[in-house]
């Protein structure tokens, strides 16, 4: 873990807003530079096994993590706080944003943006992992399979129209099988 650590409950909550305010349809990609390469809280590896456990439970990665983060320095109060950075001003942003989405919704600049805003945050999800892949070489499945697992899932969502609970339960558990097999080894 890194030596770098949130000062106080307010300094994590404001991290936490504003890690939240960057993202549009997606934070994962802001939350690795924010908490990996500019405040230095997590090493990569550290965000990725974090992340991994944060994909597993129920509810939104990043509100996950958010959380898991926010305990590992504070406790349950820590939890509760970066919680609270994560969908507090981005809640008032969307109430907000609702309340004029039907005022405009059908003009077609309002349909372009949001087709846009969507391939950005598919470019940016795609550069975040492409960032990480180097701490893939300390994963118990190692990068090749790691990729290829990415690969056949792409393939089943994407193209072959899986549902997504399918490729979950077969790829994820094929995934934890192979991993907790090698670490055993």
């Amino acid at each position: 873990m890194s030596q770098n650590r949130p000062r106080s409950l307010t300094e994590l909550f404001l991290a936490f807003s504003r890690l939240a305010l960057q993202g549009f349809g997606g934070v994962l990609a802001v939350a690795q530079r924010e908490l990996v390469e500019r405040l230095g809280w997590m090493s990569k590896e550290d965000f990725v096994e974090t992340l991994a456990i944060a994909q597993v439970l129920p509810g939104p990665n990043i509100v996950n993590l958010s959380m898991m983060i926010g305990d590992r320095f504070f406790g349950l109060r820590g939890a509760v706080v970066a919680l609270a950075g994560m969908l507090g001003v981005p809640s008032v942003i969307v109430l907000g944003m609702a309340a004029i989405y039907g005022q405009v919704a059908g003009h077609p600049v309002a349909a372009d943006a949001l087709r846009g805003m969507g391939a950005v945050s598919a470019g940016l999800i795609l550069a975040t992992g492409l960032k990480l892949l180097p701490a893939l070489k300390k994963s118990p499945l190692g990068r090749p399979l790691a990729l290829g697992l990415a690969l056949l899932a792409f393939a089943l969502i994407g193209l072959l129209r899986w549902p997504l609970i399918d490729v979950l339960a077969l790829l994820g558990g094929s995934g934890m099988l192979v991993a907790w097999w090698r670490l055993r080894q």
